[in-house]
């Protein structure tokens, strides 16, 4: 489609569910949708986002934490991601909170470069010896807990 317009996506991250947004280049709201925070829900999150037209980034909050698979899955599409801070709880409280006001709020901080960070890939070195590290605090757990019972 050679008249497509270009993209800014964003995504306020939760257990269940993600909310996406979508802006446009000037900052326009054409639209924001729920997601499950499943393989099939991350497949349809993408296309629903290159309905709105060319994906140019996709601002995720919690790429540590809720949204590492969906990071993960943007990056194996070839979507550049962005890591978005959250907003912080002052101004949460002060304008109430509301899933589709973050979900633009992570896609305009991407679209203003006020939100620059690069995802954890968490698929490095850390991560291959983060397993281990969990059974060895367990075996020490266990160890600690059978000699003083």
């Amino acid at each position: 489609m050679a008249d497509q317009i270009a993209v800014v996506g964003g995504v306020d991250t939760h257990t269940d569910f993600h909310q996406a947004a979508v802006i446009d280049t000037i900052g326009r709201h054409p639209a924001t949708a729920p997601f499950p925070t499943t393989p099939d829900g991350y497949r349809r999150l993408l296309e629903w986002m290159r309905l709105h037209g060319d994906v140019l980034t996709v601002g995720v909050e919690g790429t540590g934490a809720s949204g590492c698979e969906l990071a993960r899955f943007l990056r194996v599409n070839e979507v550049t991601v962005v890591d978005v801070d959250r907003p912080d709880r002052k101004a949460r409280r002060a304008n109430g909170k509301s899933d589709p006001v973050d979900a633009y709020a992570a896609a305009t901080a991407v679209l203003s470069g006020r939100a620059h960070g690069r995802p954890k890939t968490r698929d490095g070195i850390v991560e291959a010896i983060r397993p281990l590290r969990v059974v060895r605090r367990s075996a020490i757990k266990s160890r600690t807990q059978t000699r003083s019972g």
